[in-house]
């Protein structure tokens, strides 16, 4: 009775065995490589799949995600012989599972060690300032090396970054000091800048008032000129018009010229600011004599015009007075 249950108990373990051995469950994202008698026969993708027992076995078990690998820091010297750190990551996904897991023993280290000897390759055929500012330009060289070197492992790589490049101290701070110079030279530039834009328009702001004011002495001069041709104009007419009277022999229009000029004279002598006393000539009587000769020289002005006027024609012309006699020096009218 004893050998017989554990006889079974024997049977029922057994049974497990073989079952958990034949039947397999795989995942969603992993792939399972099957060996018969220790070699590759095929790929068990995610779901069920059954083994033949004692004769098949499972070999590898691939991840078929996405995965990250660190690339390790490590020193490299640039083609200008300064040395920086780098250390970067990189994107990778198998493909196929069979090649990954029998062409290339320790897939993730390998990668590793791949990225490393690749970007002091890079690196190291760069200067320190391409260094620093090219880093899309060294990653994708990178995964191009990278890419083509792990096509024949079955491994895809996706993508490959720089995470930190840690130049030497001194060149930081000749670094700094470079930025800080170049700031310096632009900010002088900007201040020049600004300065001769301000001069720029000063100097436009005095040419527009130069142009102005210009304009405004040649408006001036033009007027003057004007003003004086119409007195010249006027003087002129006046000067026939007494030249024409001396010529019919009237003394009063001599008399009207000299008595202009002198009035003016006395007045020029009379507002002078150095005068402080003002000096009467004896001679206000030719003054006066001159005034009446004027006067009668408009009356006989309104004598002519009145002539000018249509009038009934008559049987003889009337005959023109005859001149009068010039008075004597200081006299005045109604005084004779």
């Amino acid at each position: 009775m004893d050998m017989s249950v554990l006889f079974v108990v024997a049977l029922v373990v057994l049974a497990f065995v073989l079952l958990f051995s034949v039947v397999k469950i795989v995942p969603q994202g992993r792939e399972y490589t099957v060996e018969r008698f220790g070699k590759y026969t095929r790929t068990l993708s995610p779901g069920i799949s059954l083994l033949t027992p004692f004769v098949e076995r499972i070999g590898r078990r691939m991840n078929m995600m996405e995965q990250v690998l660190d690339v390790p820091t490590q020193e490299v010297i640039t083609k200008d012989n300064a040395m920086v750190k780098v250390d970067g990551i990189v994107f990778i996904q198998v493909m196929d599972a069979a090649r990954a897991a029998y062409r290339v023993d320790n897939l993730p280290y390998a990668i590793a060690q791949l990225c490393m000897t690749n970007l002091r390759t890079v690196v190291g055929s760069m200067e320190l300032d391409e260094v620093l500012s090219q880093r899309d330009a060294i990653n994708t060289r990178l995964l191009h090396v990278i890419d083509a070197a792990t096509e024949p492992w079955g491994v895809k790589a996706n993508r490959i970054e720089i995470k930190d490049l840690t130049p030497p101290t001194d060149i930081t701070n000749a670094m700094a000091r470079q930025m800080k110079a170049e700031r310096e030279r632009r900010a002088v530039i900007t201040e020049a800048d600004g300065e001769k834009q301000a001069a720029i328009a000063r100097a436009e702001g005095a040419k527009q008032a130069a142009i102005l004011e210009a304009e405004g002495r040649r408006e001036a001069a033009f007027r003057d000129a004007e003003a004086r041709e119409r007195e010249a104009e006027a003087e002129a007419r006046a000067t026939a018009m007494v030249s024409e009277a001396i010529a019919r022999g009237d003394v009063n229009a001599i008399n009207y010229f000299v008595a202009q000029k002198y009035v003016e004279a006395f007045a020029e002598l009379a507002r002078s600011p150095q005068q402080k006393t003002v000096i009467v000539p004896s001679e206000m009587g030719a003054l006066v004599g001159s005034i009446a000769g004027i006067g009668e020289l408009v009356g006989l002005a309104r004598d002519q015009q009145g002539s000018a006027r249509p009038t009934a024609p008559s049987s003889a012309p009337r005959p023109p007075a005859p001149p009068r006699p010039p008075r004597p020096r200081g006299s005045v009218p109604g005084t004779e």
